[in-house]
C-alpha cells in the first residue's frame, strides 16, 4: 500500500519497518475526515506525531491516537502476553492449608470446578473472559501485525482487524486479578495461603494485555491494510454526518455514503453500517428490563454456601458484605459493595435515564449526558468481580468436611445482570443525544490535537 518515495515519519528511525516509517500523514497529501462515533460531528484530522491524539471538537471523544512504532510495539507486547498466559495456565495458581488439610488449584480449575456444581454457563463465562478471548485477541494481533511488518498482509487480515475491536470489552483479566485479591484476603484469616507461579504470571499477563490493547493504532493499522478511499464528494466539516446522508464506520472510522437501498456496508472493512443503531432505545430498554428482573434473584438467592464442620451457611451478596464489615474487612466490603451494588444499580438507572432523555437535549446537556454514557460503558465490566470471587473460592476451598464452598443460584443470575447491562450500554447510540434538537454548532472544522498523557 505504501510508496517508498513518500516522506518518512520524522520521529522514527530510517531502518524501522516500512509500516512503521510511514503513518497515514506521510502517505497522502489530502485531508482525512472522520465523523465522531459519539456525536456524529465531522472533523478533519490534523497531522499527528507519536504521543499525540486527535479529539472531536464538539464532544472531546478521541478520534485517533498515534503511537510510536505501532506494529512493532503491538507485536512485541502480544508475544510477551501470550508467553505470560502460557505460564499462568501451566503452573499452580494458589494453594491453601487448613487444619492439616491442603488444596492447590490451577487457573483453569476456577472454571472447571463450577461445572461439577451444575454451573456450566458461569464456568464458560469465566474461562472465556480470562483465557480464551484474550488468547484469540493476542493471536489475532500477532497475525495482523506480522503481515504488516512484512508489508504483505496475511490472509483474513481484514476480518481479523474487525474482530479485535469487538473482542476488547469482553476480556476481563484485570477484573479477575481484583477478584483474586478479594478472595485471597477473605481466606487469609482462615487458612494459610501460598501464591503460585501462575498467580504472578497472570498478574503480568493482565498488565501486558492492557498494554497490548492500548498499543493498537487502529487508524494506522487500517490505512496500512486497505488504504483510505476518498471521503464522499461534497462532505463538509463542522456539520453532522447524518445531515449529509453520511455515516462513520464504527470499526475502521471511514466516512461512507448511505446507500439508498438501506443496506450499508463500509467500503474499506465491510462492517455493517447504520445511520443510527436500529431501534437503539427500544433494545436498550428491553435489555435493562431483563437485567432488572435478573437482579432480583441475584440478591434474593445465595451466591455461595459455606459448609464448615457439617454446618451450612448460605450467603447472599448483601449478607456477604455485612459479614465482611462485622469481621473488620471494611476495604474488601467496600470493593464488593461498589462492584455488586453501586455499579449495576447505577448502570440501570443511568442508562434508563439516558433512554428517556434521548432526542431531548441541548448542547450543554448533550455533553454532560455523553460523559455519563462513557462512565457507564467503562465501569460495567467491573461488576464481574463478585462472579470471579465465587469461582476462585469454590475451586480453592475444598477441605472435605472441615470447610467447603459451593456456588449458589445467584452466581448465574448476577453474571446475567453484568452481561445484559454491558449489552445495553453497547446497544445505546450516544449520537441520539446530539440529534434533532441540536441544529447548529459553532465548533471548529478540524479535530483538536492533544498530547497523550503518559
Amino acid at each position: 500500500m505504501s510508496q517508498n518515495w513518500l516522506p518518512k515519519h520524522p520521529n522514527l528511525k530510517v531502518n524501522a519497518p516500512l509500516v512503521d516509517q510511514q503513518p497515514p500523514e506521510t502517505r497522502t497529501q489530502r485531508r482525512r475526515l472522520r465523523a465522531c462515533h459519539e456525536c456524529d460531528w465531522i472533523a478533519a484530522l490534523p497531522p499527528l506525531k507519536s504521543g499525540e491524539k486527535a479529539c472531536c471538537p464538539r464532544c472531546s471523544h478521541v478520534l485517533v491516537k498515534r503511537n510510536r512504532y505501532p506494529a512493532q510495539r503491538s507485536m512485541a507486547l502480544a508475544m510477551a502476553s501470550l508467553i505470560a498466559l502460557l505460564l499462568a495456565v501451566s503452573y499452580p495458581f494458589v494453594s491453601f492449608s487448613y487444619s492439616g488439610v491442603s488444596n492447590r488449584i490451577e487457573l483453569a480449575e476456577t472454571a472447571t470446578t463450577l461445572i461439577a456444581f451444575h454451573q456450566p454457563l458461569v464456568a464458560i463465562g469465566v474461562i472465556m473472559t480470562i483465557v480464551v478471548l484474550p488468547a484469540v485477541y493476542l493471536i489475532g494481533t500477532l497475525w495482523l501485525q506480522y503481515g504488516l511488518l512484512r508489508n504483505a498482509p496475511l490472509p483474513f487480515s481484514r476480518s481479523t482487524a474487525r474482530s479485535l475491536s469487538h473482542l476488547t470489552p469482553w476480556m476481563m483479566a484485570d477484573v479477575f486479578i481484583v477478584g483474586a485479591l478479594v478472595s485471597l484476603i477473605k481466606v487469609a484469616g482462615l487458612a494459610d495461603i501460598e501464591l503460585g507461579l501462575s498467580f504472578w504470571a497472570f498478574c503480568v499477563f493482565a498488565f501486558l494485555l492492557l498494554m497490548t490493547v492500548q498499543s493498537i493504532d487502529a487508524d494506522w493499522m487500517w490505512f496500512a491494510l486497505e488504504g483510505e478511499p476518498l471521503a464522499p464528494e461534497g462532505t463538509l466539516t463542522g456539520a453532522s454526518a447524518a445531515s449529509q446522508q453520511l455515516t462513520s464506520c464504527p470499526t475502521c472510522g471511514l466516512i461512507n455514503r448511505l446507500a439508498p437501498n438501506g443496506k450499508h456496508y463500509c467500503v474499506r472493512c465491510h462492517e455493517r453500517l447504520h445511520p443510527r443503531f436500529p431501534h437503539s432505545v427500544q433494545r436498550t430498554w428491553a435489555l435493562l428490563a431483563a437485567a432488572a428482573i435478573m437482579y432480583i434473584p441475584a440478591n434474593v438467592f445465595p451466591i455461595m454456601t459455606t459448609t464448615s464442620l457439617g454446618n451450612s451457611s448460605p450467603s447472599t451478596i448483601v449478607g456477604g458484605i455485612v459479614e465482611l464489615i462485622q469481621g473488620g474487612s471494611w476495604p474488601i466490603a467496600g470493593v464488593i459493595f461498589v462492584a455488586s451494588i453501586i455499579v449495576p444499580v447505577g448502570k440501570l438507572f443511568a442508562l434508563a435515564w439516558l433512554c428517556s432523555v434521548a432526542n431531548r437535549s441541548d448542547a450543554f446537556n448533550a455533553q454532560t449526558r455523553t460523559t455519563l454514557y462513557r462512565i457507564t460503558e467503562f465501569i460495567g465490566r467491573w461488576s464481574m468481580v463478585d462472579v470471579f470471587v465465587v469461582a476462585i473460592l469454590v475451586a480453592l476451598i475444598r477441605a472435605d468436611s472441615l470447610m467447603t464452598i459451593n456456588p449458589g443460584p445467584a452466581a448465574l443470575a448476577f453474571g446475567a445482570v453484568v452481561v445484559l447491562t454491558m449489552l445495553a450500554a453497547m446497544t445505546f447510540d450516544p449520537r441520539l443525544l446530539w440529534d434533532t434538537p441540536i441544529t447548529k454548532y459553532t465548533g471548529q472544522g478540524d479535530a483538536r490535537k492533544e498530547v497523550i498523557n503518559g
